[in-house]
């Protein structure tokens, strides 16, 4: 089964806390808190996110907490 694109909310926000495994803490715009790890392009190459950068993340519709870092602007 492959997963459709159009499960995942796609909103930015601001990385607030580095937690430990590559988790992040991240305040959305709209005021949420949510919890995301890096994608697999941003591990794979290197990128590296600390607190105050701007991302944007892809929450999966079925839990709202939790979502995967997909970019981090410049």
């Amino acid at each position: 089964m492959t997963k459709a694109k159009d499960d995942v909310l796609v909103m930015e926000g601001t990385a607030e806390e580095a937690l430990k495994g590559g988790h992040f803490r991240i305040s959305l715009d709209n005021g949420h808190v949510v919890l995301g790890h890096l994608g697999g392009r941003l591990r794979r190459n290197r990128i590296r996110i600390l607190p105050g950068d701007r991302v944007q993340v892809e929450l999966s519709t079925y839990d709202l907490k939790r979502g995967r870092i997909t970019y981090r602007y410049k």
